[in-house]
Formats: structure tokens, sequence, C-alpha cells
């Protein structure tokens, strides 16, 4: 960053030297950008505490500015001289440091205070022409007019629809495209900069890039404020909401019920979970051996099985005692049996199992 001075200096009535307005910027600039960072926890206590620092340093360097008068809305930015450039930043610094501050308890107007410091940056930078954007609509009452002469970029609730959806995906792509070609052109002129080989209009290049980069930057972080200060507001409202006392006393818990159709359906096909058991598997058992229902019950079954095995037993006898009188035709029938076992394998002409 380039030490060149701004048209006029501020010092404090007892005659002591107070910081220069440069000095004051540069130091909040470096605090910013070494918080930005860091590989420490935000969190952190010694964070915290540069944060702090670089919020006074900037708070007071945004002081003088406002009483050294530097910018008018009757100038254009031709008319800025290249020393007093880089006080444009001095709102987007001060919003940028502002979101760092990690106060849960605080953190709804933490991002309301950082939304109002980059909507004032880019106020300025709409009233210099620095370059062509749609300014967000600043929080405002119903009745107040709002401050920008384009549309914005978010569709209002309710009207949003696939072209507005296409727009702000096109804007978003422009503004990243932007942001890295200056990012690109700023590393090339950064290093002669902040050694002091520049001249003047490296010098006004540098910081009007810078400027252009942090139009960007404003954008997008107001777009994720927006967002974070609606989950804000509503996690306030349920917060609210559970700390409501009630005279109401606690309503004891619901016996569980099955919701059916009608009573015929439910008749027909039961409350919807198994029944319960009426009888033991020996209390099924006796009524039915009472009714003579069961399948194994009394002797029918007994003797049919003997029956059937005597029938058996007889019809052994039948065969032994034909072959021991040799009957011809018992005889005849075995020996073709025993010829045709023979020649045919066993499974021969099974076509079911391919045997």
């Amino acid at each position: 960053m380039a030490s060149s001075e701004p048209s006029g200096e501020v010092r404090d009535a007892s005659g002591s030297d107070a910081p220069k307005l440069s000095e004051l910027l540069d130091g909040g600039w470096k605090i910013y950008e070494e918080v930005d960072s860091t590989n420490e926890p935000l969190g952190s206590n010694a964070v915290q505490l540069r944060v702090r620092r670089g919020l006074g340093l900037l708070q007071e360097a945004a002081r003088m500015v406002a009483q050294l008068d530097l910018f008018s809305r009757n100038e254009d930015l031709e008319e800025v001289s290249t020393a007093d450039l880089k006080y444009l930043l001095l709102p987007a610094l001060l919003g940028a440091l502002t979101l760092k501050q990690t106060s849960r308890d605080q953190r709804l107007t933490t991002v309301q205070t950082a939304r109002d410091h980059f909507m004032d940056f880019l106020m300025r930078c709409k009233e210099y022409h620095v370059t062509r954007f749609n300014l967000p609509k600043r929080r405002e009452s119903p009745g107040e007019e709002s401050h920008s002469d384009l549309p914005a970029a978010k569709p209002a609730p309710g009207s949003a629809d696939l072209v507005a959806m296409a727009t702000q995906r096109q804007a978003k792509i422009e503004r990243y495209r932007q942001k890295k070609e200056l990012e690109a052109r700023l590393s090339d002129v950064r290093s002669a900069v902040e050694s002091g080989q520049a001249d003047d209009e490296m010098s006004r290049e540098f910081y009007l890039l810078n400027v252009r980069r942090w139009i960007t930057v404003s954008l997008e972080e107001i777009e994720s404020i927006g967002q974070e200060e609606e989950i804000l507001k509503n996690m306030d409202g349920l917060k609210q909401n559970s700390t409501r006392p009630t005279n109401q006393p606690p309503r004891p818990p619901m016996k569980p019920f099955i919701l059916t159709k009608d009573a015929v359906q439910a008749h027909v096909f039961g409350a919807g979970y198994p029944s319960l058991a009426t009888m033991t598997v020996d209390d099924w058992y006796d009524q039915h051996k009472k009714r003579g229902a069961l399948p194994d019950q009394g002797l029918p079954r007994t003797v049919a099985e003997d029956e059937d095995s005597d029938a058996k037993e007889r019809e052994e006898e039948e065969k032994e005692k034909k072959a021991e009188n040799d009957d011809e035709e018992s005889l005849m029938k075995a020996r073709n049996w025993d010829d045709w076992k023979d020649n045919h394998q066993r499974g021969y002409g099974n076509r079911h199992n391919m045997g």
C-alpha cells in the first residue's frame, strides 16, 4: 500500500502528534489482511483483540475523513486525487472487519452494522460512477423511497420466476469473473506500489482496482448478510416463544389409539394389530379332542395302518408260494424282468429327468 497522504492532516488539540490518516487506514487494512489469512480460530481471544484494534483504527480514520470532507457528491472520480482514492475503501474495510466479530449475542446487530458499512461504500462508488452495478435495496421504512436507480438483483418475494433466477445466476457468474480478473491485475502492480516505486498513474490504477474488487466483495457480502439476518431473526423468534411463560398445566400424555375407516371395517379386518390369545394350546387341544376333530384321534387310523401292513405280508407270502410251486407264469415273468434289467440301464426311458 502506498504511503501517500491526503491533502489535510488532523492533530489533537493538546499539540501532540496524532496518528496520520494514512497510518490509520494502512494499519486497519493490514490488520484485516492478517485476520483474513490467519490459521488461528476466529473466535480466539488474540484474533478478536486484533479485530477490535483494527476497528478502532478504521473508525478513527472514518471520523477524520468526515472531518476533512474529502469526498463530495458534486465532483467526479477524475477530480479525486490519487492520494485520496484509497479512503473510498474505508466503509468496505469497516464492514468486512465487523463481520469478523464472533459475539453470538450481538450477531444480528453485527451483521446489520456491516451491511450499513457496505451500503455506504456502494453508495459512494455509485455517486462517483466507479463501475456499473446494481445497487441493493437498503433497509428502509415502507414510506421511504429506494436509493437505487437500477432494479435490484434480488427480486421481491413472490415475484421470482425462471427469468429472474437466470438473471441472478448470470450476475453472480459475471461478478466472479470480474473479481478474478481484478485480482490478477492487482497482483501485477501490488509489489511496485507497496515498495514505493510506483508512479502516480500506477498508484491510481492500484487503488481503483481495489475499489472495483471491493464492490464485487460488498455485493456478495450483502447477499450473504440478508440470508443470515433472516435466519437470526427466526432464531430470536423461536427463543422468545420458548422462554414465554405459560399458565396452562402440562397436558397428560395421550393414550395410543388406532384410526379405522368405520366400525364395519374394524369388525371385519380387526384392530390393525395381532389379537391377544384367548386360550392356551392345551385348552385348544382338549376342546378339539372332545369334539373328535383331531386328525390323529381314535383307532381308525391305527386299524388302517394294520390292514396295510397285513396286505403287504400276504402279498409276499403269495409270491413265495408261487416260487416254491414252480409256477410257470411267475417264473417266466421273473426271467423276462431279469433279462430286461440286463439290457437296460437303470433310469432308461426316464425322459423327465433326462436320465
